[in-house]
């Protein structure tokens, strides 16, 4: 089975995370499986950024994003070359390495209460 490792994130992942997945598990889902909050403000159906992450190992073993998915990346801050978003990200064969930018751009994100 393919590993994903999270790497350390201050805010939603202090310690990171590896774990081993079946293929065809999304990497959305599987942070928030792991209580790994990454922020999903459309709930994870490809209509906002705030689940931007860079896969740093693995990208080429995924298939390709779609334009829907190309387009909300377009909005995305810090974007880079392996820039996906997890909400679309599903594990293929190959271990993959995820980071969680530091910033993401949600307007919906509600104060600590």
């Amino acid at each position: 089975m393919p590993r994903v490792e999270f790497l350390p994130h201050e805010k939603f992942c202090p310690n990171g995370l590896v774990v081993e997945v079946p293929a065809g598990t999304n990497i959305l889902e599987l942070a928030h499986e792991h209580h790994i909050e990454m922020e999903s403000a459309c709930g994870g159906v490809c209509a906002c950024t705030t689940c931007h992450c860079v896969v740093r190992k693995g990208f080429s073993s995924l298939a390709e994003a779609d334009e829907m998915e190309e387009d909300m990346l377009d909005k995305a801050w810090g974007l880079e070359a392996q820039s996906r978003l997890g909400c679309q990200v599903i594990v293929a064969d190959q271990d993959l390495t995820i980071e969680i930018p530091k910033y993401s751009l949600n307007h919906a994100a509600e104060a600590p209460h």
